[in-house]
């Protein structure tokens, strides 16, 4: 079943393309079902999985390229464990929600959905590879679909916004390349499960810790952390809005696991040798991006930045080498993409209805958007760690599990929280709450079954989350558990 949900959204990207031209404002419905049936089939493995066992699940092998061709076998090897599941179930969620907000799209549809169907096969398969070699082919087929996403529906400097994006994740998978075929030349296998046993990798060609730090960059240029940062506000600022909700919601989120999941776990004892260089660059982007978002003036280059604010909780989470700190890594991955994942989709609400994201146009819109305001204000404080929403325990949890490690750079970080109040409330009341502006007396709440329906649905999630966090928390543990065995 595994298989069926990596492969069917690209069931449904063939479908589309073979519509006649006719027919093309089909492709909407066909891409809406098509991500309800991988949505249901998530959920359907997220049930069944067994809690009281070790190890993955639902895993389906075969051998691409075996040992009388190569000096070893390539196969096609995928399964779930408690890390990978969560982010699944995420992308999964995510692709619905994705293809509802992009209900009134015109230019292409076809095209359109088809491109966001092929970007959900690629991620879904990226957190389900037991294979090296298969998990970065489907880290670079994410390139293609992305590009096009954003140079041809979205705005402003989409060209160069796309463009600066390949290029950079080309940068990172350089290195990531070179690390991979190295771990697996010198072991023999590019099987995830069985280099996580080698346990030494001295007899390489190139040192250990070079290995360890090719890999890494090439997670941290992904995730994105300071200095690697860069392409990220511009490709929010120019990406139309639901390219803007999975790239924040689970594209970023493919290099914290691949840190998890290669770093941490293949190459233990040099992810303990760097835990604090991980939380000194950690610290400094959630101090960063923090401040980056005192200065911005378009709403979606503030929440860029504050992407790169949190993601630096997850590296801060890595480099406590523990279990608690490793477990509030990933729930943060997983709050972090259904926060800013909300946050954009609202934010393109407001910019299809005002034309513009400048947060000095706006102001007074709680009276003519009330639903929007409610959801915003929703999204707001569970971005910046109110009690009883999803961002809270991830929050929390990671600072409990780094502060005996690095207290100080603890501390900076509960400092980025405070940063993170500030700028989040004042964009609220800047853009929602004032004087109401006559100029948008004509604008419309969001009232469409598609608008609403996805909003809610986030909402949901982030109240479950944040009230009783055990029914993530509890499978994202199990997951990072073997992880932290090796690092202790």
């Amino acid at each position: 079943m595994l298989t069926f949900a990596i492969f069917f959204p690209l069931v449904g990207a063939v479908l589309i393309a073979m519509l006649p031209k006719d027919q093309e404002r089909s492709a909407k419905q066909i891409a809406a079902v098509t991500t309800v049936i991988v949505l249901a089939v998530v959920a359907y493995l997220f049930i069944d999985y067994d809690r009281g066992a070790s190890g993955y699940q639902f895993i389906d092998s075969t051998t691409w390229l075996d040992s009388s061709i190569s000096d070893f076998n390539l196969n096609y090897t995928v399964g779930l464990d408690g890390l990978s599941l969560p982010l699944v179930l995420l992308t999964a969620f995510l692709g619905l929600v994705s293809i509802l907000i992009s209900w009134r799209i015109e230019l292409r549809p076809k095209e359109y959905f088809v491109w966001l169907l092929v970007l959900e096969t690629s991620l879904l398969g990226v957190f389900s590879s037991l294979d090296l070699v298969l998990f970065f082919l489907f880290w670079e087929i994410e390139l293609i679909p992305m590009y096009f996403l954003i140079s041809i529906w979205g705005s402003g400097n989409r060209i160069y916004s796309a463009w600066k994006y390949v290029l950079y994740t080309f940068f990172g998978s350089a290195f990531m390349i070179i690390g991979i075929l190295t771990l697996g030349f010198t072991a023999g296998t590019f099987d995830i499960r069985e280099l996580a046993e080698v346990g030494s990798f001295d007899d390489a060609i190139i040192p250990a810790w070079s290995i360890f730090t090719l890999l890494s960059i090439a997670f941290l240029v992904k995730m994105p952390i300071v200095p690697f940062h860069t392409w990220l506000p511009d490709a929010h600022t120019d990406a139309p809005t639901a390219v803007s909700v999975m790239l924040a919601g689970v594209l970023l989120k493919m290099g914290g696991y691949g840190i998890l999941r290669m770093s941490l776990s293949i190459m233990p004892e040099q992810a303990a040798d760097a835990n604090l260089i991980f939380a000194i660059i950690a610290a400094v982007s959630i101090i960063y991006g923090a401040m980056m978002t005192l200065v911005q003036t378009d709403l979606k280059r503030l929440i860029a930045y504050s992407s790169v604010s949190h993601m630096g909780y997850v590296l801060l989470g890595v480099s406590s080498i523990g279990l608690v700190g490793l477990t509030g890594a990933a729930t943060q991955m997983v709050t972090h993409g259904l926060i800013t994942g909300m946050l954009f989709a609202l934010v393109g609400m407001v910019y299809d209805r005002a034309h513009t994201r400048e947060i000095g146009e706006l102001g007074g819109l709680a009276a003519r958007m009330p639903f929007i305001t409610a959801m915003m204000l929703v999204a707001g404080l569970a971005s910046l760690g109110l009690p009883a929403l999803a961002g809270f325990s991830a929050e929390v949890t990671v600072f409990l599990g780094t502060f005996e490690q690095h207290e100080a750079l603890t501390i900076i970080g509960v400092v980025g929280v405070a940063f993170a109040a500030g700028y989040i409330l004042w964009m609220i009341q800047r853009v929602f709450w004032g004087q109401p502006d006559p100029k948008w007396a004509e604008l419309t709440d969001a009232t469409a079954w598609w608008e609403r329906g996805p909003i809610i649905a986030l909402t949901v999630a982030i109240v479950a989350i944040g009230v009783y966090p055990a029914w993530i928390m509890d499978l994202l543990r199990d997951g990072v558990a073997p992880i932290a065995e090796k690092l202790a």
